[in-house]
């Protein structure tokens, strides 16, 4: 112990001899981050702490909740304080919190049991092995100067990790004007094109693509499905190489954070941290234990077999055309293909707005909502979606129990179980909020006060979020749910 401890004193002085010995600014740099060395846990240390920071928070809750209250507000008769029609509001509004039990559960397990900080992604193959793929960007052609940058961008990534077998293809409705390159495509949709359910927006771009006089990939190929702004990371390359390269499943995604590069809107890109531990919580659990999309998925980082997908198609008429990624995923789901996770984060970025923030969460509300009462879906299958969209509507009913809990309080002591339940989904939403900005922010990148002032800031957001999402509720129940509202994607340079 005690020689483990001079020899590490002993490089520590090496270390800070060489320090003084570089320029001014080198020392500055070097010394917030050196002395931080010593906390550069390996992969399963930090995952065994996220989950330790996690079981305390979901305790403190379910203490907080049951066991700090009086003895008066233990137990007493509901009915004789607030009478039989008010008590039942009371407990029915409670009860809510429940529907979004299924998603915390699946988060929960998808954040404990796999490793949430796994280690740099290796090729399990020669990328000469894998097959044929296209990295398929589908936009309205309105921010051109985007396209081309990420097109270039993703086509330096792709070759640096060494694939070969690969083209990247951009559907349009107006022209973009890529440059001349045997590895670009770029796909113009007529004006006059329309598919055979009259599908609408992307899906109708998506199903142009299928179509045998534009087709180019065979039965075996595989297509990336990114958005405009997706940026490829060396990480998600080899991801998607491996999964191909196993071809074990028809369908795959993997993890997208919005925190790298230049952040354009900060309370946006903080609440979607949550977007970030949803990926690696219940779409994981849900990809590596069933292989099915019980949630669905998302329209983007989407990796699908070209036979797989045309069987499939996006031609779902105008029920499928406003979240066509989702009703895509169930109509899979439904025809008994499977999925797996994708190993690899992609980037993109978050609303630039609050109010294109606000538009965005109202079209996924609405387009989901189309799905869930399509006939053409089982029941069975979109069980679990359906339970989470009407967790989502109810957000304005559930939020009010913040203040009825303190105006009408209820007894704990004849609901333990279910007031335990009511704590677990409670801990583990507030929590996914705290995890996203730790997988999406670097610590060693922003050092400790950049970085804890990133954890408050998503904790302070938590409020505002859920107005937000209110907003967007009651604003998706009296909009046109076949809308298509596009966000601001390209930032407006002087």
């Amino acid at each position: 112990m005690i020689t483990d401890l001079s020899v590490y004193a002993y490089d520590w002085f090496n270390r800070l001899s060489n320090m003084q010995q570089l320029p001014l600014f080198q020392r500055q740099t070097l010394s917030q981050t050196r002395w931080l060395s010593p906390l550069k846990f390996n992969s399963r240390t930090k995952h065994l702490l996220h989950c330790c920071l996690l079981f305390t928070l979901i305790i403190i809750f379910i203490f907080q909740l049951i066991y700090s209250t009086d003895q008066e507000a233990k137990k007493f008769d509901p009915i004789a304080k607030y009478g039989v029609f008010a008590c039942t509001i009371l407990y029915l509004l409670r009860f809510l919190a429940l529907l979004a039990l299924p998603q915390c559960l699946c988060n929960f397990l998808g954040l404990t049991i796999y490793n949430t900080f796994p280690k740099k992604v290796k090729l399990k193959g020669s990328p000469l092995l894998a097959p044929f793929i296209s990295f398929r960007t589908v936009t309205r052609g309105d921010y051109p100067d985007l396209v081309k940058s990420n097109v270039q961008q993703n086509l330096s990534t792709c070759l640096a990790v060494g694939v070969e077998n690969f083209i990247f293809e951009v559907v349009t409705d107006r022209p973009v004007n890529l440059e001349k390159h045997p590895r670009i495509r770029e796909i113009v949709v007529p004006l006059d094109y329309k598919t055979k359910t009259g599908a609408l927006y992307k899906a109708r771009a998506l199903q142009y693509c299928l179509e045998d006089d534009v087709n180019i990939l065979g039965e075996e190929d595989y297509i990336v499905h990114l958005d405009e702004e997706t940026l490829v990371s060396e990480n998600s390359v080899r991801g998607v190489l491996n999964f191909t390269m196993r071809g074990k499943h028809e369908f795959g995604q993997g993890l997208i954070t919005y925190a790298n590069g230049s952040i354009v809107n900060w309370f946006t890109t903080l609440a979607d941290s949550f977007r970030v531990a949803e990926d690696m919580g219940k779409l994981r659990f849900q990809f590596y234990m069933f292989h099915r999309p019980l949630f669905s998925w998302k329209g983007s980082y989407v990796v699908t077999k070209y036979k797989a997908e045309k069987a499939v198609s996006f031609d779902h008429g105008l029920d499928g055309s406003v979240a066509e990624d989702c009703y895509f995923s169930m109509i899979a789901y439904k025809k008994g293909y499977t999925f797996d996770f994708i190993e690899g984060e992609m980037w993109e970025k978050s609303p630039f707005s609050i109010s294109d923030f606000i538009q965005q969460r109202k079209r996924w509300l609405q387009g989901i909502f189309l799905v869930v009462h399509s006939p053409k879906i089982p029941f069975q299958n979109k069980l679990f979606l359906t339970m989470s969209l009407y967790a989502w509507m109810t957000i304005p009913l559930s939020t009010s129990n913040i203040v009825l809990a303190w105006l009408c309080p209820l007894p704990t002591d004849d609901f333990v179980f279910f007031n335990t339940l009511v704590a677990f989904v409670g801990a583990v939403n507030v929590y996914m909020y705290i995890f996203g900005v730790i997988k999406s922010f670097s610590l060693m990148r922003l050092g400790y006060s950049k970085f804890i002032f990133c954890l408050i800031g998503a904790l302070c957001a938590i409020p505002f979020n859920i107005v937000i999402e209110n907003i967007a509720v009651i604003w998706g129940f009296f909009g046109n749910k076949h809308k298509f509202y596009v966000v601001q994607k390209q930032v407006e340079t002087l």
